[in-house]
C-alpha cells in the first residue's frame, strides 16, 4: 500500500497539474501521509539527480509498469552504494541517501569517465579563485595542495598553483546557481562537483559554500572532499567501492592516515600510469645525478620532524637518525611553490617550524605547510646588505641561537628576542676549529652540529666545542629508482 501511494503521489508531483488533495484524502492528523509526501519528493528529486530517474516519462495509466520500474530503479540505486537489494526504501537506503555527497551522477558503471577524458600534459594548473571565510587562507591553500599530491603521488602527473589567469583547474566556493547549469541545492546533500578533463569548464571544482568547511572532522573536511572532486577532474567517476575515495558519498577518515585504495589507485593508472621513475641523466657531470655519485654534496641539511632532509638542485632525500629507512622525492612534491636550488635551512623543533633560504630570500614553513606573506628577505633578519645569500644554518635548542654560515664568517641570531646578537659576524675558523672557511650545511641532533662539506661529516660536539669524529657522506641511496 505504501508503495503504490509513493507512485500515486510521485505521479502527481511529476504532472503538477492537479492538487494532492484531489487524488489523497489528507487528514490533517495523517502524519504517515504527510512524511510520505515528503519522502517522495525527496526521492524523486535524489534519483532524477543521481541515476537519471525520469518519472514524467511514464505513462500515468500504467500502474504496475510505474511500479517495476521504480522498484528497479531503488534496486540499482542499492547496489552501486552497497546496501541490501530489496528495491524498497527502507531505513539503511534512506539513511545513505540522506548522507552528504558528491553531486556527480553515478549511473555510469566504469571506473573511469564515459570516453575516458584525459589530460594532455604531465604538468596541471590549477587556481583558487575564491576562499570559504570557514576556514584560514592558509589551511585551503594546504588542503588544496595536500589533496593533489594524493594524485600525484601514484601518476606522472604534477600540480602547480597560480594565482593569476586561467588555470587547468578552476576552483570555486559557490552558493546555489553558480552559473554552470548544476546549482547547488542544500535539500539534495550535495557538498561539491567537478568536471571531467577537457576545455573551458572542464576539470573545473566547486564546493558548496553552504557547507561548514574545515581542516579536521568537525562540519566537512576539506582535504577529503578535495581529494575526490580532483578525482573527477582527472577522469574518474564514482566507484562502488565503500573504500574508495570515489564512492559518491562523503565519510570522514583522519586526513594524516588517508591513503587511495587499490581500486583508486588502478582507477587512475588505468589513465595516467604509474609515477615517472627517476633516471639519472645522461650527462655524468649533472647534479641530477648525485644519489649515484659517490662524492655526493649537498646544497642545504636540516631536522624536519624526527627526519633528516638533505637538498639538492629540485631533489631533497630524508632519512631517519640510526636508522636504515630512507627516501627521495621532488621539493615541488611537498611545496610546489617553493623554488628548487634550496641553498640553507634550519629547524626550530619546538614550534615545528622550518626556514629555507635561497639567495637573499627565506621562506617559513609552519606544520609542513608553507606559510603565508613569504617569501621575506633576509636583510630583515639584520643582515648587512652586502650579504646577499646564506650559505647555512642550524638552531641551536639549549641557547635559543640560531648560527648563520655566510663565505668564511657567521652570525648569531637571538630566537627569543628576535635580533642578531651584538658583536658579530665572527671568523668560522676562529670559534668552530676544523669546521671552516666555508660549509655546505648542517644540522643539531643530540647535542652535536653535523657539518657537511663536499663528501665529508664533521661531528662537533657542542659541550666541548670540537669535531669528534668526521664521517663519510654515505648515505647509500642506491640510485633509488622512483621518487614518492
Amino acid at each position: 500500500m505504501k508503495f503504490l501511494l509513493l507512485i500515486l503521489v510521485l505521479q502527481v508531483t511529476t504532472s503538477g497539474a492537479v492538487s494532492l488533495t484531489k487524488h489523497i484524502s489528507l487528514k490533517e492528523n495523517d502524519e504517515e501521509v504527510a512524511l510520505c509526501i515528503t519522502k517522495c519528493i525527496f526521492f524523486q528529486t535524489y534519483l532524477k539527480n543521481f541515476y537519471y530517474f525520469e518519472m514524467e516519462k511514464i505513462p500515468v495509466t500504467k500502474m504496475k509498469t510505474n511500479e517495476n520500474f521504480m522498484e528497479n530503479k531503488i534496486q540499482e540505486m542499492q547496489q552501486f552504494l552497497g546496501l541490501k537489494v530489496t528495491g524498497k526504501l527502507d531505513t539503511s537506503t534512506l539513511n545513505m541517501m540522506h548522507t552528504p555527497r558528491c553531486g556527480v551522477t553515478d549511473v555510469h558503471h566504469f571506473k573511469t569517465m564515459q570516453g575516458r577524458p584525459v589530460w594532455k600534459k604531465r604538468l596541471i594548473t590549477y587556481r583558487i579563485n575564491n576562499y570559504t571565510p570557514d576556514m584560514k587562507r592558509v589551511d585551503v591553500d594546504y588542503a588544496i595542495q595536500k589533496a593533489f599530491q594524493v594524485w600525484s603521488d601514484v601518476t606522472p602527473l604534477k600540480f602547480r598553483k597560480i594565482d593569476i589567469g586561467e588555470a587547468d583547474i578552476m576552483i570555486r566556493f559557490a552558493f546555489g546557481d553558480h552559473g554552470d547549469l548544476y546549482p547547488f541545492n542544500d535539500k539534495d546533500g550535495v557538498i561539491a562537483h567537478a568536471f571531467g578533463p577537457g576545455s573551458g569548464i572542464g576539470g573545473d571544482t566547486h564546493f558548496n559554500e553552504a557547507k561548514m568547511w574545515t581542516a579536521n572532522s568537525k562540519g566537512t573536511n576539506l582535504f577529503l572532499v578535495a581529494v575526490h572532486e580532483f578525482g573527477h577532474s582527472l577522469g574518474l567517476q564514482h566507484s562502488n567501492d565503500p573504500k574508495s575515495i570515489m564512492f559518491p558519498n562523503y565519510s570522514y577518515v583522519n586526513p594524516n592516515t588517508f591513503h587511495l585504495s587499490a581500486d583508486d589507485k588502478r582507477g587512475i593508472q588505468s589513465l595516467y600510469g604509474g609515477p615517472e621513475k627517476y633516471q639519472p641523466p645522461s650527462n655524468p657531470n649533472s647534479t641530477e645525478s648525485a644519489a649515484c655519485d659517490p662524492n655526493l654534496s649537498f646544497d642545504a641539511v636540516t631536522t624536519v620532524g624526527d627526519k633528516i632532509f638533505l637538498f639538492k638542485d629540485r631533489f631533497f632525500w630524508w632519512m631517519l637518525p640510526e636508522s636504515p629507512r630512507r627516501g627521495i622525492g621532488l621539493i615541488s612534491s611537498l611545496w610546489p611553490t617553493l623554488p628548487s636550488g634550496i641553498q640553507a635551512a634550519y629547524e626550530i623543533g619546538a614550534r615545528k617550524q622550518v626556514f629555507l633560504f635561497k639567495d637573499d630570500q627565506y621562506w617559513l614553513i609552519s606544520n609542513l605547510r608553507l606559510q603565508q606573506n613569504y617569501p621575506k628577505c633576509i636583510h630583515s633578519l639584520g643582515f648587512p646588505d652586502y650579504v646577499k645569500k646564506i650559505d647555512a644554518a642550524v638552531f641551536n635548542p639549549l641557547l635559543q641561537k640560531t648560527y648563520f654560515f655566510v663565505d668564511h664568517q657567521f652570525w648569531r641570531y637571538d630566537e627569543r628576542r628576535q635580533l642578531m646578537d651584538i658583536g658579530y659576524p665572527k671568523w668560522i675558523t676562529k670559534y668552530f676549529p676544523r669546521i671552516g672557511p666555508k660549509i655546505d650545511g648542517v644540522f643539531y641532533y643530540n647535542k652535536h652540529y653535523y657539518f657537511y662539506k663536499g663528501s665529508n661529516i664533521l661531528v662537533y660536539d657542542v659541550r666541548s666545542l670540537r669535531v669528534t669524529k668526521t664521517l663519510k657522506n654515505n648515505v647509500k641511496f642506491e640510485c633509488q629508482k622512483q621518487y614518492y
